[in-house]
């Protein structure tokens, strides 16, 4: 007895459909479904401004002025 069954559960619907009428009740579940699109596109756009770059996109990684050994491969360029 500490569960609800689907027959409470269908008079609980009822009886929110008749507290808050048809139509009231569908708006409210369109804002809702409003506010979850929202949400998705606003983690889709965080998405796609925190991807990494793309092998074209990126840059070319500097090359070393000095070996292993320590002795100067290149001049440094300032």
């Amino acid at each position: 007895m500490g569960t609800f069954g689907i027959t409470h559960w269908l008079i609980l619907g009822v009886v929110l459909v008749l507290v808050f009428g048809g139509g009231r009740f569908s708006n409210m579940m369109g804002d809702v479904a409003k506010g979850i699109k929202s949400f998705k596109k606003g983690m889709a756009e965080d998405d796609e401004s925190a991807r990494e770059p793309s092998r074209i996109e990126a840059k070319k990684a500097a090359e070393p002025v000095f070996d292993r050994d320590g002795n100067r491969i290149r001049e440094t360029e300032i």
